[in-house]
């Protein structure tokens, strides 16, 4: 279901719940500002989501509401993860969904990193898109 990014936080999301270790993941990177851990759907041979610690609801609110220390501090967990990950050569991708328009499904902002095969073109015309909507293939 896509998300509302006008709506207030829902500390009862998915990962508002692993950070408080309510729900168990595998996390590959944690500090103050960030934990990142597997997609458990994987779009890519790699695909690993960071999330911030703190209540944001999407790049947006982060952006407006966050600290400029918390900013840097969740762009440096970012990169520090995809390095660690290996995934500086031959490259990655970077992704943060915003609202209904690009598919957000979970109210807590979250970078996708992506890697491990080439991985196309960043869009789809609209007719790929419904089309992979009608047979029910996730879009992301």
């Amino acid at each position: 279901m896509p998300v509302d990014t006008a709506a207030p936080y829902d500390p009862q999301n998915i990962f508002a719940k692993i950070l408080r270790g309510e729900i168990p993941s595998k996390p590959v990177y944690e500090d103050e500002y960030a934990l990142a851990i597997p997609d458990i759907n994987p779009q890519a041979p790699t695909h690993l989501l960071v999330l911030p610690k703190g209540a944001y609801v999407s790049w947006d609110d982060f952006t407006a509401r966050a600290s400029d220390t918390e900013i840097a501090g969740f762009i440096r967990a970012v990169g520090t993860v995809a390095r660690a990950a290996g995934l500086a050569e031959p490259g990655y991708r970077l992704m943060a969904n915003t609202g209904p328009h690009a598919h957000q499904t979970v109210a807590h902002l979250h970078v996708h990193i992506m890697a491990g095969r080439p991985l196309g073109p960043l869009l789809h015309s609209a007719q790929a898109v419904d089309a992979m909507i009608a047979r029910g293939v996730a879009i992301g």
